[in-house]
């Protein structure tokens, strides 16, 4: 009997298995993150038949760089057809927590500019109620303290800095534990209306319309209406 996978080795897979949603001759839109850069790294092979990419991070432009991938300006591109990411948690309508790597702003602008998110996945992230993770909320830092308050008032969860963050807009992160996120459409318009809220790591608005999900059995394909 074969090991089972490691949860690097399933990164890998579902991060070649998104190159199959990589329209040719288009600009792909590039998530931020550890599953992100076997995309990253996947698509380097196939970089001749893409007209570049929109990054979502430094880190991530970095990286496509390095691998000679043109990355574009987001004020330069009206329209993307797919915008291929991972999750910290993904529901069964394609609601995710995202914000792990504290580049949830970025990742949600590019989002909007996409016809289709692809998220990309090991099966520990699939979940039935958002809110196991800690929500990241991209803060001013002036306003931190206040909206920790309000998440408190408002939904019982505990928010606290995170240590040691700053995020590539200059701002800081709140990880807000203790959620069950029952209504995450309801709770991201809600939240990210608090002044001093940037982005709240909530992607309702923005969900996967797949999930390429890696699992002991392979990839397992999931889409949402």
């Amino acid at each position: 009997m074969s090991a089972p996978l490691t949860q690097d080795q399933l990164k890998a897979l579902v991060g070649r298995a998104a190159l199959d949603h990589v329209v040719p001759g288009s600009i792909v839109g590039v998530g931020t993150g550890s599953t992100v850069n076997c995309f990253i790294d996947a698509l380097a092979e196939i970089k001749d038949r893409i007209a570049g990419a929109v990054s979502s991070s430094v880190a991530s432009t970095q990286r496509l760089q390095a691998h000679g991938i043109p990355v574009l300006d987001s004020n330069t591109v009206e329209r993307i057809p797919v915008y291929i990411d991972g999750a910290d948690e993904i529901d069964g309508r394609g609601c995710m927590i995202k914000g792990g790597g504290a580049a949830l702003t970025r990742e949600k602008i590019v989002a909007d500019l996409a016809e289709r998110f692809i998220c990309i996945a090991d099966e520990s992230k699939r979940v039935a109620v958002l809110g196991r993770f800690p929500l990241p909320v991209e803060v001013l830092p002036m306003a931190a303290a206040q909206v920790a308050r309000r998440f408190q008032a408002a939904y019982g969860g505990e928010a606290t800095v995170r240590a040691g963050c700053t995020t590539d807009n200059g701002n800081l992160i709140l990880d807000v534990r203790g959620l069950q996120i029952t209504d995450p459409f309801a709770m991201e318009a809600e939240a990210t209306l608090w002044p001093g809220v940037v982005t709240v790591g909530i992607f309702a608005r923005h969900r996967a319309r797949v999930c390429l999900l890696g699992t002991a059995s392979g990839v397992q394909t999931l889409t949402f209406d």
